[in-house]
């Protein structure tokens, strides 16, 4: 991956997608598709992430996050492009 294919995203999610293991399964997800960024829990309820990669990938990663893991219920996803930060891997950070 090339740093000028990269693109990068903000994401909000929101449902029922805290306390359901949202957060550690958009880091298996992100890492089995090879994104960059993080991920964290909100404290208005909503799950927060930063997806970098290519255009096709991160496509699939925001297709991923209309449904979540198993127990989730997600009822919206917002997406908003940003400049890319290069990101080494992808985490969970403190909630914010």
């Amino acid at each position: 991956m090339t740093n000028s294919n990269i693109i990068a995203i903000h994401v909000f999610i929101a449902g029922t997608v805290q306390g359901v293991g949202y957060r550690y399964s958009t880091v298996q997800e992100a890492q089995r598709l090879g994104i960059r960024g993080w991920v964290r829990n909100r404290i208005d309820g909503r799950v927060e992430a930063i997806f970098e990669g290519t255009e096709p990938i991160i496509e699939k990663m925001v297709q991923w996050c209309h449904h979540g893991p198993k127990s989730a219920k997600v009822t919206d996803v917002t997406v908003e492009t940003v400049e890319s930060q290069l990101y080494q891997g992808f985490e969970v950070r403190e909630t914010c």
